[in-house]
């Protein structure tokens, strides 16, 4: 990947972005993102815990933002958002190339407890034609299928896709309750 696609993604963020909420951001602030200087170093990290059975898991990794504020109650979730920045897809191939990149997109975002992802699609000059907000999707792949499938995931509850057993095993487990 060149630096170019890197200086996209990173404005991107510096344009998506504000360091408070909309109130505690002044309007010269917002007006004036255009011309900040781009910076990489402002993130937030999630750490989730999970696991497998008897053996637990700790993961950990980088998020771009906060969708509104963190919570005042520390066992809520967080809001957190996910930025990306894709070609604009011209062509069937483009468009398969895209879904494919949403599997990436999608694994990184669901083992972090990320709620949203938004894409800043760019042209081959690396300006964005247009931002959509995509939330989290659930992307498959059958056996020795060559298509891939993606389902936009729903604001909340599990689809009616879990067992009933697999919803008892899990709250007796400790894993916590599935909506």
């Amino acid at each position: 990947m060149n630096a170019t696609r890197f200086q996209v993604g990173y404005k991107f963020e510096t344009l998506a972005l504000i360091p408070a909420t909309w109130a505690e951001t002044s309007r010269n602030y917002i007006e004036s993102r255009e011309s900040l200087v781009v910076r990489n170093y402002a993130q937030y990290c999630s750490v989730v815990r999970t696991g497998f059975g008897k053996s637990r898991l700790i993961l950990a990794g980088e998020v771009d933002a906060l969708w509104d504020a963190k919570p005042c109650r520390p066992d809520d979730p967080i809001n957190w958002v996910e930025l990306k920045t894709a070609a604009t897809p011209l062509s069937d191939r483009d468009v398969l190339k895209y879904e494919r990149k949403l599997l990436k997109f999608w694994i990184q975002s669901f083992l972090l407890g990320v709620p949203k992802i938004i894409v800043g699609f760019r042209n081959k000059e690396g300006l964005k034609s247009t931002i959509v907000g995509e939330g989290v999707w659930r992307i498959r792949k059958r056996e020795k299928g060559t298509v891939i499938e993606t389902f936009r995931i729903e604001e909340s509850g599990h689809g009616n896709i879990l067992s009933r057993d697999f919803l008892t095993w899990r709250s007796q487990s400790g894993q916590g309750h599935v909506s």
